[in-house]
């Protein structure tokens, strides 16, 4: 793959002058947080931020996920990449469903650096798996900068390969896997979409890309235009990226892989679902990716919510803003299982 030139570069960045103004709902929620809650990630308070997160995030065991028996839960640990450690899978399906279902094959968000696969699952069991009757899988994938690129995006594909491989056992359908994240787990989700095409690998029915980290460069105009404004701005993405990458940083041949924005072929992959919001610094990197693949010839559904930052819905999921966002999201995944095929109905 080539990887010269990338949908987000557009030489020199203008000098910002204003900045979108947040919804009124979410600039409250945003006002009201600490001080810590808002200071950029350094690499001098990486680690600290890191412990901080592990001891805060919440990390429910397969018992609570099961929800007094509304979900089966097992945890799978799958042989890994080539020279790397196993990986673990969180698969979680409604209970008394028979198979096969489709499978969102899911990547937390944690800026590559942060989170774990069960913190996300209370809400995708609540909000897709049981009203469109889907199993999931949740990826542990390894953190940096403990563990660098390729690292982190090998266990995503080495766990994709082993769930697609055993869609009986899983009582999935192998011909309908979603892939999808957000954030960190966004970007994982372009990058696999990407990966898996080059490799003949299974081939995803979908991509969901929640405000996708995907440009490694810090040099579009809204990463710029962000600096020091919401929960996520430049100083913080450009530690975590060089904590994935290494000396590898900025180099000039970095693979798409690592950071999709680079790739300069987008065609052959499967529909994305792609949103970030107006008031954060992902903002141009999502939307040239949702261009780039339509000029490939590809589909892409994109949203841009207006007045949105960061990881607004999950900081603020009462919003109105938010409501729309979660149901844009379902809406999605709707018509997309619709297109594929009928929907498994309980047993009995």
């Amino acid at each position: 793959m080539s990887v010269h030139r990338a949908p987000s570069e557009s030489g020199p960045v203008p000098a910002p002058k204003a900045a979108p103004p947040f919804d009124p709902e979410l600039g409250v929620v945003l006002a009201a947080l600490s001080k810590d809650a808002r200071e950029p990630v350094t690499p001098d308070n990486l680690e600290a931020r890191q412990e901080r997160d592990a001891a805060a995030r919440p990390r429910p065991t397969a018992e609570d996920l099961r929800a007094d028996g509304r979900f089966e839960v097992t945890e799978f640990c799958v042989p890994g990449p080539p020279d790397g450690p196993d990986v673990t899978l969180v698969s979680a399906r409604p209970s008394g469903l028979v198979g096969p279902l489709p499978l969102l094959y899911y990547m937390h968000g944690g800026a590559m650096v942060m989170g774990n696969a069960w913190s996300v699952l209370p809400r995708i069991l609540r909000e897709w798996a049981l009203p469109l009757e889907l199993a999931v899988i949740s990826v542990e994938y390894r953190l940096a900068p403990r563990t660098q690129y390729p690292g982190p995006l090998e266990d995503c594909y080495a766990g994709l390969v082993w769930a697609a491989g055993h869609a009986a056992e899983l009582g999935i359908d192998a011909d309908r896997i979603i892939i999808g994240g957000k954030s960190a787990g966004g970007g994982l989700a372009a990058a696999l979409a990407l990966l898996a095409r080059d490799r003949g690998g299974p081939g995803p029915l979908g991509q969901l890309l929640l405000c996708p980290m995907l440009d490694d460069r810090g040099s579009t105009f809204s990463s710029h235009q962000m600096t020091g404004l919401g929960v996520w701005d430049l100083t913080s993405n450009t530690t975590v990226w060089k904590a994935l990458l290494g000396d590898r940083y900025g180099a000039a041949d970095l693979p798409a892989y690592a950071a999709p924005s680079r790739a300069t072929d987008l065609s052959g992959l499967p529909p994305a679902y792609i949103e970030v919001g107006s008031a954060e610094m992902f903002r141009d990197e999502d939307v040239a990716y949702a261009n780039a693949i339509w000029q490939a010839g590809g589909q892409a559904e994109l949203h841009v919510w207006p007045g949105a930052y960061h990881g607004f819905d999950g900081m603020a999921p009462q919003a109105a803003l938010s409501r729309d966002a979660r149901d844009a999201r379902t809406r999605w995944l709707q018509r997309l299982l619709a297109q594929s095929g009928t929907r498994t109905r309980p047993a009995g």
